[in-house]
C-alpha cells in the first residue's frame, strides 16, 4: 500500500522508535483555519488605514503596524517593541495574524476582545501614550477620515468606532492554506513523511495538550514552568514575568500566560513573553524541559520543529 493510501484511510504506519503514526486528516483535533470572512468593506478599509496611522499615538510616531509588522509574521523585527517614548516596552509582541481566533488578547488575558485591546493599547503610556478624547479630535480634524467614517458609521468619528474599524480589518487577517491545512483537508501528500512524523511526535509527547483548538493555541491559560522553575533558572525576575498575577493577584495565576498560537510561528522568532528563545530550537527545548518534564532524542526535536514549519500560512495569496 502507498503512503498515500495509508494516510488517506487513516491505518497506522509503524515508524522511528516503534511509535505509531496515526494518519486520518477528516478525524483530526485541530481544524483548518477558515477563510477570511467578508465583512463590511467600508470599515475594513477604515481599518487598515487606522492601522497604518501614526496619529494614533500621543506624539504621531507610532501606529499598529509600527510593532505589528505584516511583513515579519505579523509581529516585531525587535523582541521588544519601542514604545511612544522610544523605549522597549517590556513584553515581546505577540503576532496580530489571526489574533481575532483568540479567546482572550494580550499574553495576560487583560482583554477579552480586539476592541478592548485596541483601546488599551491606544491609552498604554508605554504603548502609544494618547487619550481617546484627543484620538477622537486629532482624526475629525481631517477630511479624509471625516468622510471615511461617514461612509462607514452613522454617528462618524467615535471612539468606539475607531476600535470598531481597526477590529474589523485585524479580523481578516487570516493566514490560512499552510500546507498543514492544506493536509488536514485532504492533501496528505503535501507533507513530507519526516513532517507528519512531527506531527504525531506533537501529539504523543503531549504539546498538542495546550497547542490546540482552530488556531493551535491561543485558547487557555497555563503557567510556563509546569515541570521546573524557569524564571528562577533564567534569573532577573522582572514584573512582566508575573503574567495573570499582575491582575488578579492570586497566587495561583503568578508566571500564568496565554499560551500562544503556533500558526506562523517559524516566522515570528523570537520566542516566549520575554523573547527569550532566538530559535524555534531553542523554545522546543524550553518547552520539553519546563512544560513536559521529558527528555527527547534530538531526532524527535527535529522532526517537531519540521512540523511546525508546516503551519505558516497565506495573507493576501502569498506565503508569509
Amino acid at each position: 500500500m502507498s503512503d498515500v493510501s495509508i494516510y488517506a484511510f487513516g491505518l497506522v504506519l509503524a515508524v522511528g522508535l516503534g511509535q505509531p503514526v496515526i494518519a486520518a486528516p477528516l478525524d483530526e483535533a485541530l481544524k483548518p483555519l477558515p477563510a477570511v470572512p467578508a465583512l463590511d468593506a467600508a470599515k475594513v478599509e477604515l481599518g487598515r488605514k487606522l492601522f497604518n496611522e501614526p496619529r494614533l499615538s500621543a506624539n504621531n510616531t507610532l501606529s499598529c503596524a509600527s510593532c505589528h509588522r505584516l511583513a515579519t509574521g505579523g509581529a516585531d523585527d525587535k523582541p521588544f517593541s519601542l514604545g511612544v517614548d522610544g523605549k522597549p516596552v517590556q513584553i515581546n509582541t505577540p503576532s496580530v495574524f489571526n489574533a481575532s481566533l483568540n479567546f482572550k488578547q494580550f499574553w495576560d488575558g487583560r482583554a477579552e476582545t480586539l476592541e478592548k485591546q485596541i483601546e488599551h493599547v491606544v491609552i498604554s503610556p508605554v504603548e502609544m501614550g494618547n487619550d481617546w478624547n484627543t484620538v477622537v479630535q486629532n482624526l475629525t480634524d481631517l477630511p479624509l477620515y471625516q468622510r471615511a467614517f461617514s461612509e462607514a458609521y452613522p454617528d462618524g468619528v467615535t471612539a468606539a468606532n475607531v476600535q470598531n474599524a481597526l477590529a474589523t480589518y485585524e479580523r481578516t487577517l487570516l493566514t490560512p492554506n499552510s500546507r498543514f491545512d492544506q493536509y488536514l483537508s485532504g492533501n496528505t501528500d503535501i507533507l513530507t513523511i519526516q513532517e507528519k512524523y512531527g506531527y504525531q511526535r506533537f501529539k504523543d509527547y503531549g504539546c498538542i495538550a495546550c497547542h490546540q483548538g482552530i488556531n493551535i493555541g491561543g485558547n487557555m491559560f497555563q503557567k510556563f514552568g509546569v515541570m521546573g522553575d524557569y524564571f528562577k533558572a533564567r534569573g532577573n525576575e522582572v514584573e512582566s514575568d508575573l503574567g495573570r498575577y499582575l491582575l488578579t493577584k492570586d497566587e495561583d495565576d503568578r508566571h500564568v500566560f496565554k499560551v500562544p498560537s503556533l500558526r506562523n510561528v517559524a516566522v515570528t522568532a523570537p520566542y516566549f513573553h520575554d523573547a527569550s528563545a532566538k530559535t524555534l530550537a531553542e523554545a522546543v527545548d524550553v518547552m520539553f524541559k519546563y512544560q513536559l518534564g521529558r527528555n527527547p532524542s534530538q531526532e524527535d526535536k527535529d522532526l517537531i520543529i519540521l512540523f511546525l514549519q508546516t503551519l505558516t500560512g497565506e495573507w493576501a495569496g502569498k506565503p508569509l
